[in-house]
């Protein structure tokens, strides 16, 4: 019992994440502005429910408290529109390219231009637009089962999401189909998986997402967490998410760089995971009354 009272790993993460930016928010626009105003707000409703879920442990208190960050992600993903480009406003697409440039030369999406076919447009559309069902399909999945594998899946994911979240505010860029799309001799046409897709990104791009890759972070989490604890999902999903993988460069939206970063990342939150389950930090909560 020792360890009741101690935050998990992603409460650390991401809340270090709403803090920070709420600091740069303040010193680019003051006390007053909206976004710092609802990271502020999102800052005390953290502790609120921390200080609940520590006055009364119970798995409805505990569910809430977890609640609280897809909830967040969700909300400042698309704050991310406003919030980055007022504490930083310069895009870093050359800086990302200029990376790619010395890890294989040319963009590696340009280098894909001779393979691009309908079909295959098609399919990596489809591959790419899973990834949303999956995320929300897996968060109800583990959220309504057993509440220490959900404490571990959300330790790692919303550890990733902190991380990532911040990678968007300090390296803010557009990705190769808006930034270099001079650059693109052959168009990505398919049929209506395609037009979707497309549609969907255009629509939900906050024009700062882009590194590291959290299609790649995300999705490669989610695959290796449910290996262990629900290989079925492992199974069903796992040639649809490697194909997602190749989708963020053949559908130009994202640099190598930032895939090989967002892999390394889902990575280390296994790894948290990992050391979280092992830690003893786990322990037996009262039955909900």
């Amino acid at each position: 019992m020792k360890n009741k009272h101690r935050l998990l790993p992603h409460e650390w993460i991401f809340g270090g994440y709403l803090a920070v930016m709420w600091l740069r928010l303040v010193l680019a626009t003051g006390f007053g502005g909206r976004d710092a105003l609802i990271y502020l707000a999102f800052i005390v409703a953290d502790v609120v429910l921390i200080a609940r879920c520590v006055r009364r442990e119970s798995p409805l208190n505990w569910r809430l408290r977890l609640l609280f960050h897809p909830i967040a992600m969700n909300v400042f993903f698309m704050l991310s529109r406003t919030a980055v480009p007022a504490i930083h406003p310069q895009s870093e697409d050359n800086f990302l390219q200029a990376i790619d440039g010395m890890l294989i030369g040319r963009n590696l999406s340009l280098r894909l231009e001779p393979i691009v076919h309908p079909v295959l447009t098609e399919i990596f559309s489809l591959c790419y637009i899973l990834f949303f069902p999956n995320l929300f399909l897996g968060m109800i999945y583990y959220f309504v089962g057993d509440l220490e594998t959900l404490k571990r899946f959300f330790t790692g994911l919303f550890s990733l999401y902190g991380f990532g979240l911040l990678g968007y505010s300090l390296l803010p860029a557009l990705g190769p189909w808006l930034a270099m799309a001079d650059q693109f001799r052959v168009p990505l046409e398919g049929w209506w998986i395609t037009r979707w897709n497309a549609r969907m990104v255009s629509i939900g791009t906050t024009h700062v997402d882009v590194f590291p890759s959290l299609h790649c972070a995300v999705s490669s989490f989610i695959l290796f967490f449910d290996r262990r604890h629900k290989p079925w999902r492992f199974r069903l999903y796992l040639v649809p998410c490697v194909g997602l993988w190749c989708s963020t460069i053949y559908l130009r939206y994202h640099y190598l760089i930032d895939v090989l970063c967002g892999f390394a990342l889902a990575a280390f939150c296994l790894w948290l995971v990992k050391r979280f389950a092992n830690d003893g930090s786990q322990h037996e909560l009262p039955a909900e009354i």
